[in-house]
């Protein structure tokens, strides 16, 4: 795998993800994705030579944008609406509007730029379904992704400590050992 195109080929092979897209697509959000670990472990998965392992505890990542509404009770509502469409799945939900004040960052301007503030640049990936096509957002590129490398967003170099402490409490040597870290 090494182009966009091989990527979302990868992705629409997965009947697994593609359902979850599906869900995502109807509730009509702004700006909406499947984002970061879902996506990512599942290349490095294939990367790794294995057929994507779906955990049922791993959380889904759905990210929007909607400065209409920001509030986290939007966004457990959301949850609570995807559970009953796609139910066993831990959908976790944030409308990127409001992020930045957790984050201490400028306020983003839509969720690829959210995708930015990311801690790996390996991460800040997303997909989404589009009347029966598939978009992919990953505001960093596709090379880290591709080269199994894990690499602090620029944002997150200014927070090695933080940085360092995901990476361990993740332990992504142990199920992914090509994987190359930097900036740690």
């Amino acid at each position: 795998m090494r182009t966009q195109a091989e990527l979302a080929a990868f992705i629409q092979s997965q009947a697994y993800l593609m359902s979850l897209l599906a869900r995502v697509e109807a509730l009509f959000l702004p700006d909406a994705w499947i984002a970061a670990g879902i996506l990512r472990n599942a290349v490095w998965d294939r990367l790794h030579g294995r057929t994507p392992a779906y955990d049922p505890n791993q959380d889904v990542d759905v990210v929007y944008f909607d400065r209409a509404d920001a509030s986290p009770e939007r966004d457990r509502a959301l949850e609570a609406e995807l559970l009953t469409r796609h139910p066993g799945v831990r959908w976790s939900v944030k409308n990127q509007a409001r992020m930045h004040v957790r984050n201490g960052d400028a306020p983003y301007q839509d969720t690829a730029d959210a995708m930015r503030h990311w801690p790996e640049t390996a991460t800040a990936i997303g997909a989404r379904a589009r009347e029966a096509r598939l978009e992919l957002a990953m505001p960093w590129g596709w090379d880290d992704l591709f080269d199994l490398a894990v690499r602090p967003t620029p944002r997150f170099e200014q927070k090695p400590d933080i940085y360092r402490d995901r990476l361990k409490a993740k332990d992504w040597r142990t199920r992914w050992p090509k994987l190359t870290f930097h900036g740690i």
